[in-house]
């Protein structure tokens, strides 16, 4: 725990509806290519990987700024969105610390009560898995409260219009549940882990949180191969119609989760 407009392409479905989501077009370039990259989550590359992820990491990759990901990040910078700019220029607070925590344990919380929940089989796999992040944002969130002298508070901004959108999703699309799904647990276990750091580095005074450390399942990286697996495995039962539905919201996820990140920008 944020995108490029063809002149000729018309827009998805997805792009129609939230207005930030990558174009069909570009979305079967990016995917035309993804046979020849690597590395997993949005994170450094660590050696080949194939499969519906990698397409999912391509789109993804292609939607960070140059200074995000120098070598796949296809985005200018926007100076008008702080979460687009230089972790290093922003200037956290507790309390907009708790806010982001808050929030992000709603859309946590909203995805993995939708696997433990699952009766159709589409979502259950993932239980289980490593990656889950709602326990740890509990305990980090008693912690910020104490530490700061903060009152408890609900979600009841980004994170609660996330989690809306997600139970609905579950519903009526799996691809483009599965979408955020990936990108969410991916991109906190990579960009969001370096976040996490210059935070505690500018008001924790170094502290690392639980919602950035991953202890059940073998730890990090065994757990984000077996997700990964399982979401390969998943996206072999779709149709190439769904999968590119799946990759064209990403950019609502980007969005998304921006409005998450800004909350500490």
């Amino acid at each position: 725990m944020a995108v490029l407009a063809r002149p000729t392409a018309a827009p998805s479905r997805v792009t129609a509806r939230s207005g930030t989501a990558p174009r069909v077009s570009r979305v079967r370039d990016v995917r035309a290519r993804a046979a020849h990259g690597h590395g997993h989550g949005h994170g450094a590359a660590v050696g080949e990987q194939k499969g519906f992820v990698e397409e999912m990491r391509r789109v993804a990759m292609s939607l960070h700024t140059r200074e995000q990901a120098p070598r796949e990040g296809g985005k200018r910078a926007d100076a008008s969105k702080a979460e687009t700019r230089p972790v290093a220029t922003w200037t956290p607070t507790g309390e907009g610390y708790l806010n982001f925590l808050t929030e992000s344990l709603a859309v946590y919380e909203a995805m993995e009560t939708i696997v433990e929940t699952d009766a159709s089989g589409v979502y259950g796999k993932f239980k289980d898995n490593g990656l889950e992040r709602s326990d740890a944002l509990r305990k980090d969130i008693e912690y910020i409260e104490r530490r700061f002298g903060l009152s408890k508070r609900d979600a009841s901004g980004a994170g609660r219009e996330y989690a809306e959108t997600l139970k609905a999703l579950a519903k009526t699309s799996p691809p483009e549940f599965i979408c955020h799904y990936y990108n969410v647990y991916f991109a906190h276990s990579a960009g969001g882990r370096m976040i996490g750091r210059k935070v505690s580095e500018l008001i924790l005074d170094g502290k690392e949180l639980e919602f950035y450390e991953w202890k059940k399942n073998g730890g990090l990286e065994a757990s984000l191969t077996r997700v990964r697996n399982l979401l390969n495995e998943t996206a072999e039962q779709w149709t190439r119609e769904e999968k590119d539905r799946c990759l064209e919201e990403t950019g609502k996820s980007f969005q998304l989760s921006g409005q998450l990140l800004r909350l500490i920008a």
